[in-house]
């Protein structure tokens, strides 16, 4: 995502390989996070995680390349796209699920 945005954003023209300085330094400090994140074994997606590990400034450099990469994401990697969607669904589930009972052991009580 980082790559649609640097170069949608013209940080790099098309014909460049790499990254341009900052967001390469964006990919790396979000690798960081992803190979130190303890829940990484049973957790799908960062944004399904309820522990934000970002820095606060990185949190927001991220959330601009979210939000100009993930509707481009249907055409570099739809595939992707549709696990992210199918796997969001499923959580948000189990959390209204696990919310209900909740709920109904706390009325129990």
């Amino acid at each position: 995502m980082i790559e649609v945005y640097c170069r949608g954003n013209k940080h790099i023209d098309r014909s460049e390989k790499e990254l341009c300085p900052s967001c390469q330094s964006l990919l790396d400090y979000s690798s960081m996070r992803v190979d130190k994140c303890p829940f990484m074994e049973t957790k799908t997606y960062c944004a399904n995680c309820h522990v934000h590990c970002y820095k606060k400034d990185r949190r927001e450099e991220i959330r601009q390349v979210m939000k100009y990469s993930g509707p481009r994401m249907i055409f570099k990697h739809p595939l992707m796209l549709l696990d992210h969607g199918w796997q969001s669904f499923k959580d948000k589930r189990r959390k209204r699920i696990e919310g209900r009972k909740q709920k109904l052991g706390e009325e129990s009580i």
